[in-house]
């Protein structure tokens, strides 16, 4: 499912994103749904996923 915008929320980066990195992704919302976007893009499409997807992802990030 894509959205042009939370329905609510703040666009964030990782606190591991720097300038250097052209390559990072935005996340906003709470509740059941997280909006992700290309931070390059910021008026373009974005993806909602379940939360609990999204924290599924993360967890498994923050492991490697």
């Amino acid at each position: 499912m894509s959205a042009n915008a939370p329905s609510r929320g703040t666009w964030r980066k990782s606190t591991h994103s720097s300038a250097q990195h052209s390559d990072c992704v935005e996340i906003a919302g709470a509740g059941l749904h997280v909006a992700v976007r290309d931070s390059k893009d910021p008026g373009g499409p974005s993806l909602l996923v379940p939360s609990a997807a999204w924290q599924a992802f993360a967890a498994e990030i923050k492991e490697r």
